[in-house]
């Protein structure tokens, strides 16, 4: 007897136990229907078994099981998934900002691709040019059409030095461009600047505008030391003067809902955080309690938040509770509208995980933040700019931005001791380009420090 089929005789032999051992305590009419769903399933695994065309072998057998999960799981909604050994073991290292690859954060399918969520900083990936909303449409050749992730993941991931093509189409483009990867251990900070320092060309310098001593830092993620990184940038900027912050949130694609509760407490003194709500559960709420501050409420002190179409999860919680408790002027385009939460559940003796959607997110004020299927832009989700900051742009304005941004963040390579193996040179300057948003926040925040003086020398 096969292993396959010694599986399958276990398997129903395990079904009928349990069945007669539930059946001696009355069974519910709910639990006759998960027994007949999985005799279905059973049923047809035998079939395939015993008269698919070919005889599939242990590792097409485990895959086809997991395909089936995964097939499924995916009609519920685009977030819930079952993770593999493999994949949980990488899903572990990449919450600890480490792990092996090109630097790509990937995103929810578009047209049944592939897309990028954000690239990584200092990455192959990013300079490559790969870019935030790219589609993936072939890995090394290979359609990437309907490719489930973990299949993706497999693909694009290797050992460090090795050569990976990545077929994409910028957001808004028609056409497609090859482009050539190598692979590199990929350590990611999560907090940037908007330049480097001079002096040290891989430490960030956070203050965007020295005469009016403004600061600014990018969250591309919110992992593990998020929190720990963004307190260390703003208690750095503090021993500058700094008197007011941009904290820029586009294209953050979330992470962590401990680490988003974390970033808050450093700003919002006291009161609701986020909420969370699921089905037959004791809502569960997230509190600040003024002990983790970084700056203090009562100092005209004005912070403005950015955010765009790609903004989602953990940074809308952020964007969402600063907004409620009128701690910051959010700025630019409404956010992505996913607020739903997924449970890791370890499974297979913790070797494996199922990623299930058990929750939604609430700001504050109560409103709900996820963006469902059937939502309409008039109903209430994600999060909207304040009135009067909502910067309205284009396709064309979004690719020029994440190109003008990513030759920024390369470009200043050049000056750094140590340049990565397989940094291009990049000839000619930066196009000149206008970050309407980041404008309209340094406009804001100058014109409140404007503001405070005046009525500073009033009060004299």
């Amino acid at each position: 007897m096969s292993r396959w089929n010694l599986a399958w005789l276990l398997g129903v032999t395990g079904v009928i136990l349990l069945g007669y051992t539930v059946s001696t305590s009355a069974p519910t009419r709910e639990q006759d229907n998960d027994y007949q769903l999985v005799h279905l399933l059973v049923d047809v695994l035998h079939e395939v078994e015993h008269k698919y065309v070919r005889p599939l072998d242990e590792e097409a057998k485990r895959k086809l099981v997991e395909d089936m999960i995964n097939g499924g799981l995916t009609r519920l909604d685009p977030h819930s998934a079952f993770i593999n050994a493999k994949e949980y073991k990488r899903f572990a290292v990449t919450n600890k900002g480490k792990f092996g690859g090109v630097g790509i954060q990937l995103g929810d399918p578009k047209n049944n691709y592939l897309t990028v969520a954000s690239p990584l900083i200092d990455t192959p990936a990013y300079a490559a040019g790969i870019l935030p909303g790219d589609v993936i449409l072939k890995i090394d050749g290979k359609s990437a059409h309907n490719m489930p992730v973990a299949d993706a993941i497999d693909l694009i991931t290797g050992d460090p030095g090795t050569k990976v093509v990545l077929t994409v189409q910028h957001e808004g483009s028609k056409e497609a461009i090859d482009l050539e990867l190598i692979r590199a251990e990929i350590e990611v900070p999560s907090v940037l600047g908007d330049v480097r320092d001079p002096a040290n060309p891989r430490n960030w310098d956070y203050l965007i505008d020295k005469a009016n001593k403004i600061g600014y830092v990018r969250i591309l993620s919110f992992g593990e030391i998020t929190a720990k990184e963004l307190r260390s940038a703003v208690e750095d900027l503090k021993k500058e003067g700094a008197r007011g912050l941009i904290i820029d949130l586009r294209a953050n694609p979330g992470g962590l809902l401990r680490s988003a509760v974390e970033v808050c407490r450093m700003f919002v003194p006291d009161g609701r955080i986020v909420s969370t709500r699921g089905r037959d559960q004791q809502e569960e709420v997230y509190d600040a309690h003024g002990d983790d501050l970084v700056i203090q409420p009562d100092k005209k002190f004005p912070i403005a938040i950015l955010i765009n179409h790609l903004s989602a999860s953990a940074s809308e919680i952020v964007a969402a509770a600063m907004q409620d408790h009128h701690r910051a002027v959010i700025i630019g385009e409404r956010s992505y509208g996913k607020g739903s939460v997924q449970n890791v559940i370890e499974m297979e003796d913790r070797a494996s995980a199922l990623k299930l959607t058990t929750a939604s997110y609430w700001r504050p004020s109560g409103q709900n933040i996820h963006r469902f299927t059937d939502s309409k832009d008039s109903d209430e989700w994600g999060v909207k700019p304040d009135n009067g900051f909502e910067v309205k742009l284009t396709d064309e304005d979004r690719r020029n931005y994440y190109a003008y941004r990513h030759e920024r963040d390369v470009l200043q390579w050049k000056a750094a001791t140590e340049k990565p193996a397989d940094q291009k040179e990049r000839k000619g300057e930066v196009k000149p380009f206008a970050d309407k948003i980041l404008e309209r926040a340094l406009t804001y925040i100058r014109h409140e420090l404007g503001a405070a003086e005046t009525a500073a020398s009033s009060a004299k």
